[in-house]
């Protein structure tokens, strides 16, 4: 048998201290009968993925305003996606999310199933995912766990052990909490605790509703919590990216793969990312090195791009990739990487 209490004690928190977030519909709102839009819920979550709130407030307010429903979306031109996305990285979610998009409105008309089972079937929508749309959208009873909930977890129970072995554990620890009544609220509630009071570093013990069965407070703990396994040195990537502008403006940029890094994003031809890149220009030019070399970190590895520039004639056609007109060219439409490869180039140029 569940134990309420602390859930409930945690719910009465949260309907004093819950966040107000544009995605969210806040407990009161909810008690008098007012329902998320799983919609909204969904394209939260997904933009949440290894991304800061503050981050993605003004791209969840800017792709609502464009694209308010999830068939709005699904008909959305991909290249016009895919630019809204540029900055939070990651454009795997960015595809998905349309293919997601595509998938309820085609086999679902246009409603997002109510089970994290069901919902797990579509693109992209992972365990944690499925789970957060379930209880948040459905007030399905489903076992939300984020860092937040983990970083809780870890010091509700003092358990020192490491991450990510300790996810498992505790998710037991998360499932034993979560009530039947309001489990949507809890469990934005457990995130707002972990965002807000049980943080990272200086957690505000004093302010937590539950300190007074936190054993890592107890224990004096919790700023040590939760404990990670050491991760592995990141690899450095070479390569080398090709900036070329036409005399009348035009700039030369490719498509890349579907698959893989940036898939199907337009950025500047280069070369392959390894230990020792070959020059494979895209186009018969007069490059000049720049003096400067665009650097980003993905998930798994650093990387460090040597830069060339060149100016070619109006009437030179390309080996590699497609000429972009000057009044179509947005900079801020590149992949993080590639835009820092642009201001980078074309700051340094003498001309």
């Amino acid at each position: 048998m569940r134990d309420s209490g602390p859930s409930e004690i945690l719910l009465d928190w949260y309907d004093a201290h819950a966040r107000d977030l544009p995605w969210r519909v806040g407990p009161a709102a909810r008690k008098a009968g007012i329902r998320p839009d799983p919609y909204r819920i969904w394209l939260s979550e997904v933009m949440l993925q290894q991304t800061t709130v503050a981050s993605v407030r003004s791209y969840f307010e800017r792709f609502t305003a464009l694209w308010p429903r999830v068939e709005d979306l699904a008909a959305a031109p991909d290249a016009q996606v895919m630019g809204e996305w540029a900055g939070l990285g990651y454009y795997a979610r960015a595809r998905n999310l349309l293919k997601c998009a595509r998938a309820v409105t085609s086999d679902h008309g246009g409603t997002f199933p109510q089970t994290p089972e069901s919902l797990r079937a579509l693109p992209g929508i992972g365990p944690y995912t499925a789970a957060a749309i379930a209880s948040i959208a459905f007030d399905y009873p489903a076992v939300v766990v984020d860092g937040n909930v983990e970083r809780v977890m870890a010091r509700l129970h003092d358990d020192p052990t490491p991450l990510p072995a300790a996810k498992p554990v505790f998710t037991r620890y998360a499932e034993a909490l979560t009530p039947q009544e309001r489990p949507g609220d809890y469990a934005q509630a457990v995130m707002d605790l972990g965002a807000t009071v049980c943080t990272p570093r200086n957690p505000s013990c004093i302010l937590c509703p539950w300190q007074e069965r936190c054993a890592a407070r107890l224990a004096r703990t919790a700023s040590t919590l939760p404990r990670k396994t050491p991760k592995k040195p990141k690899p450095v990537r070479l390569g080398i990216a090709y900036l070329a502008r036409r005399e009348d403006g035009a700039w030369l940029l490719e498509r890349r793969p579907d698959r893989g890094l940036l898939g199907g994003m337009l950025g500047w031809p280069g070369s392959e990312w390894g230990d020792a890149p070959e020059p494979a220009p895209p186009i018969d030019a007069d490059w000049q090195e720049v003096g400067a070399e665009a650097r980003h970190t993905f998930t798994h590895f650093h990387l460090r791009l040597a830069l060339r520039t060149a100016v070619v004639p109006v009437d030179q056609v390309p080996e590699r990739g497609i000429f972009v007109e000057a009044g179509e060219f947005r900079s801020s439409d590149l992949p993080t990487v590639m835009r820092k490869a642009f201001d980078l180039a074309w700051t340094q140029r003498p001309d």
